[in-house]
């Protein structure tokens, strides 16, 4: 069964789809811009990334592993040399790290009813029984010192830690390290890739995959986008202190009943306001 409004032949729907891609290129080739990253850099990127999709597609299909370089070939338009090269250099890529530490704590201590006072974080002793910030960090780990964990924190400015008086706070309500680029990447790739995957999945599949919802407006002052952007903070609160907890009880209920526990899930929500309206430019007159 397939869905009426997805083109059954492959080749069709290529203006749309080149529509598309623009639109999710666009603001990638911004960040690339910006940050120096030259033309060749990105080309060589989205090669391994054909390979890598076109290499997957041939193996779930269950062809013969000999002539998968000449199929690649052929599904990407790329020489079979280059393909060969790609495919070589893919081997052996380590997989993308787990979750840091560092990440877990934050949103552990973001979504802990003991850890919360009227709705926010309360600020935790560094030291002694729960609550304090010594007893959250050995809830996470037992490999690292949590005053190891505490200084990252305070070196990503996500907490303040008060010698005076040996309290720990948090300072953000959103694990946005600032002045670490490399994990702000690491974020922007994970969010975003998964974000996308979903997105793809729905239009390839013949029914819905993922929970992919939004919804749009126009026409608003800075005052009205304020107004979203607390709502959508309101209600991501409520989300994270209720999704954290249970997702937790899952793994540890799912990992105790011996089931098939290989599934990975990101749930998220965002917002985005563009700027000020572009100006109509004057009706041109005769001199």
């Amino acid at each position: 069964m397939t869905d009426p409004d997805v083109p059954a032949d492959p080749s069709t729907g290529h203006e749309e789809l080149l529509d598309a891609l623009q639109s999710v290129l666009a603001p990638l080739a911004r960040l690339a811009v910006a940050r120096g990253l030259t033309y060749a850099n990105v080309e060589e990127a989205i090669k391994v990334a054909y390979v890598r999709a076109a290499r997957d597609e041939q193996i779930a299909q269950g062809h013969a592993p000999h002539r998968l370089v000449s199929r690649i070939s052929t599904a990407t338009g790329i020489n079979r040399r280059e393909v060969t090269r790609l495919v070589q250099a893919d081997e052996g890529v380590p997989r993308p790290p787990a979750v840091s530490q560092v990440s877990q704590l934050f949103t552990r201590w973001l979504s802990d009813r003991s850890l919360r006072v009227r709705g926010k974080p309360r600020p935790l002793p560094r030291q002694g029984d729960a609550p304090s910030f010594e007893s959250l960090a050995r809830s996470i780990t037992q490999d690292v010192h949590p005053r190891s964990l505490l200084d990252e924190l305070c070196r990503l400015q996500l907490a303040r830690w008060d010698p005076q008086t040996d309290l720990v706070t948090l300072t953000q309500d959103g694990f946005t390290p600032h002045g670490d680029w490399q994990r702000l990447l690491s974020l922007l790739g994970s969010n975003v890739g998964d974000h996308l995957t979903a997105a793809v999945d729905n239009v390839l599949a013949d029914g819905p995959r993922h929970f992919e919802q939004a919804v749009f407006a126009e026409g608003l002052s800075e005052a009205s986008v304020e107004m979203l952007r607390t709502l959508a903070r309101r209600h991501w609160k409520t989300l994270l202190s209720e999704a954290v907890p249970l997702l937790e009880n899952r793994i540890e209920e799912d990992a105790l009943a011996g089931a098939d526990n290989t599934r990975r899930v990101r749930l998220g929500l965002f917002t985005y306001h563009d700027g000020d309206a572009q100006p109509v430019p004057p009706e041109p007159t005769d001199p």
